[in-house]
């Protein structure tokens, strides 16, 4: 179940992510026009471009309904997070730093897919030369990190279940205290080492 501490994590993670990015996303279509034309940052390694993504992650595109499919499948997205946020127990930091993230950076994609007929505004540019990563923003970066901690805390969890159901599976383990108790009631020699 969910907590006030949970809450006094969660939340403001989550605003000020989706903030951070509806600030950036709205400087870059003020300050990176033409759009798709690169502004160095650090060189060629890190630049600033301005393009609108229609679709999902790496280019998915699945035509001229794109927006709204995407949108649909955000909005469950949402609601299973919804759900693994209030099964968080109370001072789970990770879970509930994990689900912040994934959740801002969902929801300002969603922002943008619901105010614009261009689709989502990314515009950081990172690669070498022509070998270029796809253009992304702080949404994307938020949903990756958040996912890939979400993904490790779930494996941990999972990993604690499965170790707290499976009965060990060595032979029973006989205290010393008990074998001596046996052996001097038998009027045997105990040697207890």
């Amino acid at each position: 179940m969910q907590s006030r501490s949970n809450a006094s994590l969660f939340w403001p993670i989550l605003f000020v992510v989706a903030i951070v990015d509806v600030i950036t996303k709205a400087a870059a279509e003020r300050l990176l026009l033409p759009r798709g034309i690169p502004h160095e940052v650090l060189g060629n390694g890190l630049r600033f471009t301005l393009v609108y993504n229609p679709g999902a992650a790496f280019g998915l595109n699945l035509g001229p309904q794109s927006r709204w499919i995407f949108a649909g499948l955000t909005l469950v997205a949402l609601v299973i997070l919804g759900r693994l946020y209030r099964t968080t127990r109370a001072g789970h930091v990770a879970r509930s730093v994990a689900l912040a993230l994934v959740c801002a950076g969902a929801v300002g994609n969603l922002l943008d897919r619901m105010r614009s007929f261009f689709g989502v505004v990314d515009f950081i540019d990172v690669g070498v030369g022509d070998a270029r990563w796809p253009t992304f923003n702080v949404a994307d970066m938020a949903v990756s990190v958040g996912a890939a901690l979400l993904a490790w805390v779930l494996w941990q969890e999972d990993r604690e279940a499965r170790a707290d159901e499976v009965p060990a599976l060595t032979a029973p383990s006989v205290s010393t205290a008990a074998v001596a108790s046996v052996s001097s009631s038998a009027g045997e020699p105990v040697d207890v080492a």
